[in-house]
């Protein structure tokens, strides 16, 4: 290294050295040249003859270091002998931040006149012998590691042994109380095995290797130069700030009910270990941020003890005194680092301190640990712990005592079946009178395993026979205990009903699989049992599988006539019916509200299978009475066989259905195969759904009309208004098939909301060219169920909004499934349409009229009836029906509209019976909108409707 130019000093003013003084502080008597340089030039203290003479000293390996100066007298007559001490770590003025950690401070000191120091072997401190002859003054240049020496210090020899010899004596006792107090409550950990003790061992251990190293003891334990190796001094202020953090976690039990205090304590504990490896970089930093983040601690943990405590844990207000104390130690650890307090029995008085406060939290755990007596103190065996189990859950208890065949059960078992008392104790062979039939083998093996095989646990269910011949469900779970001799001497456990639950069980087994109507096997397993029958075609060369697909015909007539309740009575019936044309081998199954489904393996061939469909149609149509009343059905049947290839259980049952569908459109109560023609016409089906949605939103649907008349003056009273379809390719497409179309393409709201608005549009419109005391009102008809919502009330609002109606004008349809499928929200729907001016009508109701209780709360505007369904009983005639169904209307506030009308008798019928209008083929057909205009008078104009 390049050689700096020396430096000259002034003279220094010499420390007197009476041979009187143990001990002289030259701490502030130094002179330092803090400028690295590899020799300094220094001007003596003057002598007895006041000549100040000057010498220049070399670095010892020529490179650059730090120098001190200072400077004794010797004032007495006698020579004397002084020890020059400067310890390597002092924590009195260690500092915060960076702060100093520690190291051999002198490298060497050359006096300017006299004997050369000594030095002496020190662990903890550089120590040089000094000899000051009578009347000499001497000037001592003292190469330095570091800029500063934390302390430097003058001994008298002997008083320095007396106080290391002190020191040692101290510091052997602390040493001794940390490391019993570690190892004690290791112990404790290992008997008791809570988390509470792994963390306090582990704050006594970290105590104990901070001791160790600042009293140096692990120097000779581990043959290190802790003085040297400021990474074991970092290391322990991490550690201890990582278990006080640990322990104040685990003691106040933070984790057990937010998992969030876990994770947070995880993440500081990562944080803070992450310090370790920073530690071997920069040790200074990481000391710091130690000893900042114990501060932090202990000031945390101040808070959150005092709230806890607040709050009534015992566990907090047990540690209040030691973390009080554990907050005065970090205020006079902070005193002492940032020069607050300058003295040398600050460091041992801290590090006693600190055990101490270990001590006290030791006290504190084992206090809270023990306190109480509680039943088991210490680890407990497997079959202590297993009856203390017993005793807290109270669960009848099962004991099999081998060497005598003994068995005991609680006395609960026997009242719970209604058996006499000890019937159920004695030996295991009796047991066998009482088990099911099926159970009582797997019973007795089981035990005999468990004795044979001197392990294992028993877990099995079984029935048990009650007094009044049913079987209950039971539970027994045991585990066999092994005597001295290493056989099974008795076995132990639990005996528990479980009959409900075995019911809940199988009940969500069988509806998992099952229809919650009928009991059918549903679509999942109709489709599972034909991929078997499939596979077995393929595999054995057994029968292929024909799927019969079946659907009611118009079946949403009947809800809509009679109620569900109704509906659901007929599929039952259905169902029976067909049950009782089933063969051992056949699987009837309901895929869909009014669809079933026959896998046939009984037949192959086909004109059999056809005849199985007739003999199906004529045992549905056969009418189902209800009270007084029939109900006719119709079934449409597809048929799909299952011909040499891959396709899939579902592909095949699919096939079956669209030919179903294609029955129905051929006009129902006929059976249709399968050809794969049918799936383009499926798919014809799916475009046309397409085009519907691109027709409404391209305005390309129109309004059709339908007069209604008054039946008492015989004038065009209003209209009902459909949605009609002209299709570019396909020509006309009837309103029923639109609406149709639309509910199963998910256009329903879209196309309700055009036919709602136009139709006010238009209602408007006529209402201007007719009398201000009779305007026309519009009936538009909606969806059978899903229609009555709050999309219904926005949908008339936003209508209402754009025209000027009168009051009451706008009714709206609804079929009285939809009313019954929600009636509060049906009335609340009802209300708010009156309040915006519109009405609600009530569609297609009969001559049973099941809805009289739905219509009362509804208080519906307006009711339609078809004549023609009435029929004469033996207790009334049609016209007494009739009348009768609309006087219950008039009482409800309603007016009936009578349909299907084809003559004059009809007409006559409806108006004698006091109905209000009329419709039907003898008022008119279904007419377009220019017609309408010329109905009312005015020429025909363009509005694009």
């Amino acid at each position: 290294m390049a050689t700096l130019c020396s430096q000259a000093a002034s003279a220094a003013e010499a420390v007197p050295v009476p041979g009187d003084v143990r001990a002289i502080d030259l701490t502030r008597s130094l002179d330092y040249y803090r400028n690295l340089q590899d020799r300094v030039a220094v001007s003596t203290a003057p002598g007895p003859d006041g000549i100040v003479r000057r010498i220049e000293v070399r670095s010892i390996d020529g490179t650059p270091a730090y120098w001190g100066v200072v400077a004794l007298s010797n004032p007495g007559d006698e020579q004397i002998d002084r020890l020059l001490v400067s310890p390597f770590y002092r924590l009195s003025r260690s500092k915060l931040i960076w702060p100093d950690l520690g190291s051999s401070r002198i490298v060497a000191v050359t006096p300017s006149q006299g004997i050369a120091p000594e030095r002496l072997p020190s662990r903890d401190a550089d120590v040089f012998r000094i000899t000051l002859d009578p009347g000499a003054v001497v000037t001592y240049v003292m190469e330095l590691r570091a800029p500063r020496l934390p302390q430097l210090t003058l001994w008298e020899p002997d008083a320095y042994r007396n106080s290391v010899n002190a020191y040692t004596l101290y510091k052997g006792i602390v040493l001794g109380i940390a490391g019993l107090l570690a190892v004690f409550l290791t112990i404790v950990f290992v008997v008791k095995g809570t988390v509470l003790f792994p963390a306090t061992a582990a704050l006594a251990w970290a105590v104990l290797a901070f001791i160790m190293i600042d009293f140096y003891f692990l120097d000779d334990v581990l043959q290190i130069n802790v003085s040297e190796d400021r990474f074991y001094r970092a290391a322990s202020e991490v550690m201890l700030a990582v278990t006080m953090l640990v322990f104040l976690y685990a003691y106040l039990n933070l984790g057990r009910w937010h998992v969030r205090y876990s994770h947070a304590l995880i993440g500081l504990i990562i944080l803070l270990a992450a310090l370790l490896a920073v530690a071997f970089a920069e040790p200074r930093v990481a000391a710091g941020i130690a000893r900042a983040s114990l501060a932090v601690i202990g000031g945390i943990g101040l808070i959150l003890i005092g709230v806890l405590a607040v709050k009534g844990s015992d566990r907090a207000v047990m540690l209040i005194p030691t973390w009080a104390l554990f907050v005065a130690w970090l205020v006079g650890a902070g005193q002492a680092i940032t020069g607050g307090i300058v003295n040398d029995i600050v460091q041992p008085a801290l590090s006693g301190g600190l055990v101490l406060i270990v001590l006290l939290i030791g006290f504190t755990v084992l206090q809270h640990a023990f306190a109480g007596g509680s039943v088991i103190q210490g680890p407990v065996s497997d079959v202590e712990r297993a009856a203390l189990a017993l005793t807290g859950s109270g669960d009848p208890i099962w004991d099999w005592d081998i060497d005598r065949d003994r068995i005991h059960t609680s006395r609960s078992i026997e009242r719970q079946l209604g058996l006499d008392a000890g019937k159920l104790q004695g030996s295991a062979v009796n047991w066998l009178e009482v088990l099911h039939p099926q159970d009582g083998d797997r019973f007795r093996l089981l035990l005999d395993a468990v004795v044979e095989q001197r392990r294992g646990r028993l877990s099995e269910v079984f029935r048990l026979r009650a007094a009044d011949g049913h079987f209950r469900w039971f539970h027994l779970r045991a585990r066999p205990i092994v005597g001295a001799d290493g056989s099974v001497v008795r076995c132990i456990g639990t005996l528990l009903d479980v009959t409900d639950i075995k019911g809940v069980e199988e009940r969500l087994l069988h509806d998992a699989i099952h229809d919650n109507l009928t009991g059918l096997p549903n679509r999942e397993l109709a489709v599972d049992r034909l991929e078997i029958a499939l596979n077995r075609a393929r595999h054995e060369a057994a029968a292929r599988p024909i799927v019969v697909a079946l659907g009611i015909d118009n079946f949403h007539m009947v809800n809509e006539a009679h109620g569900p309740s109704i509906g659901d009575s007929a599929l039952l019936t259905v169902a029976r019916r067909l049950q009782r044309l089933m063969k051992p081998l056949d699987t009837l199954a309901r895929v869909g509200g009014d669809t079933f489904a026959i896998v046939v393996l009984s037949e192959r061939d086909p004109a059999r299978v056809a005849a199985l469909a007739d003999e199906i149609r004529r045992q549905v149509r056969t009418a189902i009475a209800f009270g007084d009343h029939e109900i006719s059905l119709t079934v449409s049947i597809g048929i799909a066989s299952a011909e040499p290839g891959s396709r899939s259980a579902a592909e095949l049952l699919s096939d079956a259905e669209l030919a179903m569908v294609h029955a129905k459109r051929l006009g129902g109560d006929r059976s249709a195969t399968f050809t794969p023609v049918l799936r383009r016409l499926a798919g014809e089906l799916a475009s046309l759904e397409t085009d519907l949605g691109r027709a409404i939103a391209e305005n390309e649907i129109r309004i059709e009309c339908i007069p209604v008349h008054s039946l008492k003056d015989r004038t065009i009273a209003g209209f009902e208004l459909l949605a009609r379809w002209d299709h570019p390719r396909r020509g006309r497409i009837d309103p029923q098939a639109t609406m149709h179309l639309a509910e199963r393409g998910g256009l329903i709201n879209e196309l309700t909301l055009f036919a709602i608005e136009r139709s006010a549009k238009l209602l408007s419109e006529w209402q201007e060219l007719s009398p201000r005391d009779k305007p026309l009102f519009g009936w538009i008809n909606l969806p059978a169920v899903g229609v009555m919502n709050n999309e219904l009330i926005a949908d008339v609002k936003a209508a209402l909004a754009r025209t000027e109606l009168a009051p009451g004008t706008l009714l709206i349809g609804v079929t009285e499934g939809a009313v019954t499928e929600n009636p509060e929200l049906s009335a609340m729907v009802q209300r708010r349409l009156h309040e915006l001016g519109a009405g609600l009508a009530l569609d297609e109701i009969g001559a049973e009229w099941s809805a009289v209780g739905v219509l009362s709360g509804l208080a519906a505007d307006a009711v339609r009836i078809r004549p023609a369904r009435f029929r004469a009983t033996e207790t009334a005639t049609k016209a007494t029906m009739l009348k009768t169904v609309v006087a219950l209307s008039h009482g409800l506030g309603a007016r009936v509209l009578a349909s299907g009308l084809e003559a004059e008798t009809d007409a006559a019928e409806a108006a004698e019976a006091a109905c209000d209008y009329g419709q039907g083929r003898h008022f008119g057909v279904a007419v377009n909108v220019d017609a309408v205009r010329r109905l009312l008078g005015r020429p025909l104009q363009k509005t694009g409707t």
